[in-house]
């Protein structure tokens, strides 16, 4: 038995700033791709951090939920769905794998939704500045219980000890009655080295429990990408080749919670076909890290 992706989805249209619309589009994405209608999905979490007008209530995830269609009827005879948010920075869409596997494996859902996605509350945005780096897009990936061995890994964590490395704040004592649009993002000198360990240590605690070995050498990286070139710097700390390093396709830049997903969207079957495995490593404020082995199903 195995916890593993079904479908992803992925919206970066410029027609929209909104992080709630981004990523209800990428739901809807998801659910298409994989032929299910929005009722199966019996839990949506939501893992992004930077959202709309600074909006805290409702949660974010009822938002998404009803823009994509989940669970506004209750039919006789048909689960209701709930939502959530789960925010911890770059770490969440991990942290929400950890959760739909226990929701999963209990038979609580058929499908657990996880999207995530970002945006800068004035809504004026789309690419990274030096006061916001984090590109505005959105992402969603459906998850299921599977009979076969591929799918998800436990789910490793690392954190170092100090200042935070990179933190986003509203400061309140500075907006004014400008609130709904400002957000404070600082990102410390030398947080890239912080980031590269804390993502080597919770890295190496997924390969080294990876039950009979990781084999790196049939294995694809996908990492959070704080500056361009962490995923390469982590990929040489960890052992893993460059060509191996899987990239963010047309997401140019730091998409944050949504880059896991958005680049495992992106990427060809074919290309994966050359690895057995896929290790997620993402790397955030605290500082900390999750990271986890996904078993690929067998080609043909």
């Amino acid at each position: 038995m195995g916890i593993s992706i079904k479908s992803t989805g992925m919206s970066v249209a410029t027609a929209t700033t909104s992080a709630i619309e981004h990523s209800a589009r990428a739901a809807r994405g998801a659910m298409s791709s994989a032929g299910i209608e929005p009722e199966q999905v019996g839990v949506l979490i939501n893992t992004g951090v930077y959202r709309d007008s600074n909006l805290f209530e409702p949660a974010i995830a009822a938002l998404i939920q009803r823009e994509a269609g989940i669970g506004l009827e209750y039919p006789e005879g048909v689960s209701r769905s709930f939502s959530f948010d789960l925010m911890n920075g770059a770490c969440g869409v991990l942290n929400a794998v950890q959760v739909a596997t226990a929701l999963l494996e209990t038979d609580s859902a058929q499908y657990v939704l996880v999207v995530s996605g970002d945006t800068h509350p004035s809504l004026q945005r789309r690419r990274p500045a030096a006061d916001f780096p984090f590109v505005t897009a959105g992402a969603a990936m459906l998850l299921e219980k599977t009979d076969t061995p591929s799918g998800f890994g436990p789910v490793h964590v690392a954190e170092l000890e100090g200042t935070p490395a990179t933190r986003g704040f509203a400061n309140i004592a500075e907006m004014g009655v400008h609130g709904r649009s400002l957000v404070t993002v600082e990102r410390e000198d030398g947080f890239e080295g912080r980031l590269l360990e804390v993502a080597g240590v919770a890295a190496g605690k997924a390969i080294g429990s990876h039950e009979g070995g990781l084999d790196l050498s049939r294995t694809a990286l996908i990492s959070s990408r704080p500056t361009a070139g962490f995923p390469a710097a982590l990929a040489a700390q960890l052992g893993i080749a460059p060509e191996a390093v899987l990239g963010s396709g047309v997401v140019e830049g730091d998409a944050h919670t949504a880059a896991l997903t958005a680049a495992y969207h992106q990427v060809d079957e074919a290309i994966l076909a050359g690895y057995d495995t896929v290790l997620f490593v993402a790397a955030g404020a605290g500082p900390s890290a999750a990271a986890t082995v996904y078993r690929l199903a067998p080609t043909a």
